[in-house]
């Protein structure tokens, strides 16, 4: 846990806020934004659950970032090693051996399930999903790649264009090799499902009659979200991921298991493909939660079967910065200090007897939430105008003044959300206290009385 003591908010950080707010907008260009129209908030400050913004608010830090931050701001055992590994070795080419490399390697291969024994580490998930496609494509000797509608893979080129979401749309120009199918949804089932059994069951049956329909022999693989992150927290129905698994098999397509934002603990198991059962894939891709973005590090969780292919062949790609020492001496402390503290166990505990209970009964509570759905410290509220006709209180693939009027709500309680589309994500640090944690739901209860006075008859 973060023990520094905390202090007021000085005057020179808020000045040094102001100053950094005026060269941001002169200077920075920013991701997935009209620059003119956006008004980025400064964060002066963070530690622990909190971050502190330009005009010194105090805010609970629902989001975690980008759903990245699982052990908090500034955890004093991963700042020691970071470090501690600057003034031993900073950093060194990716083709020489170092001890922090190794040993995350190491740690990384005991998490992952079955034989995901070989890691190879990159900068981030956008290019752990497209180096795990290109080693699938490599290995069966076939080009397309079967994905979900409602996902995100990275924004990368190939990346973007396995995503599902409409960040894709003015990305794509249909030559990727991507084929995009609908994946499980009770709430909004493309399948005319009233239960999850038959969510399931058509689902598999749709994903099937697409691979037979665009021809078995041309996929290399199936890129899934064990758990759908930002498209919405969609925790797959019982027997899906299985199912898929042997889909994949039936046709020898590779399963790729895209556990960027789902794994290290988020779902309560270190990997949300284990909430499955004995599933196991070809290729796990990982990034965020291993270090908690302290610095980037993402990475592929290689089978044997895959590994072997590149064992007398090399294999055509790398990275300047693959297995940075900085990034794997934070990622073998973040790995200690989640151990050591049980976040894991913690995350798994706060779905069970916090999040899951406090949202069910903001759910009965208020008119505006069609559905909360999540594990662990992993959850959605979907926010609608109609709970008989689910119209969202956002279209999909945009925002709307309802929502906007929603997150500025949050934060002026206190509350810094993670949002998108129509629904509020409930996506603490996995370290987050009970009291913080009901802190967080108290505030979403108010807001939700907002949110209430937008529903239509």
């Amino acid at each position: 846990m973060n023990t520094t003591t905390e202090s007021a908010v000085t005057e020179a950080e808020l000045a040094a806020g102001r100053r950094a707010y005026e060269l941001d907008r002169q200077h920075v260009f920013h991701s997935w934004s009209a620059q003119k129209q956006i008004k980025p908030m400064t964060v002066i400050r963070a530690e622990g659950s909190h971050v502190w913004d330009g005009e010194g608010r105090k805010l609970l830090d629902f989001s975690s970032q980008l759903v990245n931050t699982n052990i908090g701001h500034q955890h004093p055992k991963v700042v020691a090693a970071i470090q501690e590994q600057a003034g031993k070795l900073c950093t060194i080419a990716p083709q020489y051996v170092n001890d922090a490399r190794s040993e995350a390697a190491r740690l990384v291969s005991e998490l992952t399930p079955g034989n995901l024994d070989t890691i190879f580490f990159t900068n981030g998930g956008a290019d752990a999903v497209e180096h795990a496609v290109r080693m699938a494509r490599l290995h069966t000797g076939r080009y397309k790649v079967l994905s979900a509608y409602r996902s995100y893979h990275g924004g990368t080129a190939l990346a973007v264009n396995v995503t599902g979401d409409p960040r894709r749309i003015p990305n794509d120009y249909g030559t990727a090799g991507t084929v995009h199918f609908h994946a499980p949804f009770l709430y909004r089932s493309q399948f005319h499902a009233t239960t999850e059994q038959e969510e399931c069951s058509r689902a598999l049956d749709h994903l099937e009659q697409i691979i037979q329909l665009e021809g078995p022999s041309a996929f290399a693989a199936v890129v899934l979200e064990s758990i759908p992150g930002t498209a919405g927290i969609m925790v797959p129905p019982p027997g899906y991921l299985a199912g898929v698994r042997e889909l994949t098999r039936r046709y020898g397509i590779m399963f790729i298991a895209d556990e960027v934002m789902a794994g290290f603990g988020r779902s309560g198991k270190w990997f949300a493909v284990e909430h499955g059962g004995d599933v196991v894939p070809d290729l796990l891709t990982f990034a965020k939660g291993i270090n908690s973005g302290y610095v980037p590090l993402g990475g592929v969780a290689i089978s044997d079967e895959i590994a072997a292919t590149f064992a007398d062949k090399a294999y055509p790609g790398g990275l300047t910065y693959s297995g940075h020492p900085l990034a794997c001496a934070a990622a073998v402390a973040t790995i200690g200090a989640m151990r050591e503290e049980g976040m894991v166990e913690n995350a798994a505990r706060l779905g069970d007897t916090v999040f899951g209970p406090g949202l069910a009964e903001l759910a009965a509570k208020h008119p505006s939430v069609g559905e909360v759905r999540g594990t662990g410290a992993f959850w959605a509220v979907e926010l609608v105008k109609n709970r008989e006709t689910r119209e969202p209180m956002a279209p999909y693939g945009a925002s709307s003044p309802e929502m906007n009027t929603l997150i500025s709500a949050c934060k002026d309680r206190g509350l810094l959300p993670f949002a998108n589309f129509n629904r509020l994500h409930v996506v603490p640090p996995l370290n987050v206290t009970d009291e913080e944690a009901r802190t967080g739901l108290d505030i979403l209860d108010d807001v939700l009385g907002i949110a209430d006075t937008f529903v239509s008859e």
